[in-house]
C-alpha cells in the first residue's frame, strides 16, 4: 500500500475519535505495517492533525482559543496506555492521596502499580511508571478503598495519625461495604484494621 493512502485513511479514521483522544501506533495497524502507520503518524503531526506526546503516543488534540491545546492529565495517559495493553492499573503515593483529596501536591513523576509491563514513559514533563506488580495488589474491586490501600502504604504506619484515619474513613463511606471487606483482605493487617472499622 502506499504511504499517502496509509496517510489518508488514518487521516480519515481520526474523524471518528473524539478531540482529545490518547492514541497509538496499534489502534492503526488495520492501515498498513507498523513502519508505514509511523510514518504516516509523523506526518500528520507534522501537519498539526496530531500532537506527538511521547515515543509511539499521540493526541489527537482538542483545543482552546486562549488555553491553546489542551493535554490530557497523566491519568488519562495512563489509563489509555493500561486499555491498549489490555493491563490493570492502580495509582499508587502522592498520586493516590491526590485522588483522594489527601494531598494538593500533582506529581510530575506517578507510579502505577500493573499486571501489564514494567516501563516509564515520559511524557513531556511528566514522567509514568509503571510497575509490574502480584496480581493480589490488583484484586481490589473498590476504587476508592484501592486508592485509601495505597494512601495507606504512601503514608506508614508510623506517620499516620489519627485525622487522616478519620478522612480515610469518611471517604470509604462511599464505597461499597462488599468491596471493603474484600479489598481489606488484601491488605497489610494494620490497613485492614483501619479499613474494617468502617463496617
Amino acid at each position: 500500500m502506499e504511504r499517502p493512502q496509509v496517510e489518508n485513511r488514518i487521516a480519515e479514521a481520526l474523524k471518528t475519535y473524539p478531540k482529545g483522544s490518547v492514541l497509538f501506533v496499534d489502534d492503526f495497524l488495520d492501515y498498513g505495517n507498523p513502519e508505514s502507520v509511523k510514518k504516516a503518524l509523523l506526518r500528520l503531526k507534522e501537519k498539526e492533525i496530531l500532537v506527538r506526546m511521547a515515543h509511539g503516543i499521540y493526541l489527537y488534540p482538542k483545543a482552546d482559543k486562549e488555553l491553546g491545546v489542551l493535554f490530557p492529565s497523566t491519568e488519562e495517559i495512563a489509563k489509555a496506555i493500561a486499555r491498549r495493553d489490555k493491563a490493570r492499573i492502580i495509582p499508587t503515593g502522592v498520586q493516590a492521596l491526590n485522588k483522594l483529596g489527601l494531598s494538593t501536591q500533582v506529581p510530575m513523576k506517578v507510579v502505577y502499580l500493573t499486571d501489564g509491563a514494567a516501563r516509564t514513559v515520559k511524557v513531556g514533563k511528566r514522567t509514568i511508571t509503571f510497575k509490574k506488580t502480584s496480581p493480589k495488589n490488583l484484586s481490589v474491586k473498590g476504587e476508592l478503598s484501592g486508592l485509601a490501600i495505597q494512601a495507606l502504604k504512601t503514608i506508614g504506619q508510623k506517620k499516620l495519625d489519627e485525622k487522616t484515619i478519620e478522612k480515610i474513613q469518611v471517604i470509604l463511606k462511599n464505597e461499597k461495604k462488599e468491596n471493603i471487606i474484600n479489598d481489606a483482605k488484601l491488605s497489610p493487617a494494620w490497613i485492614n484494621k483501619i479499613l474494617m472499622q468502617i463496617i
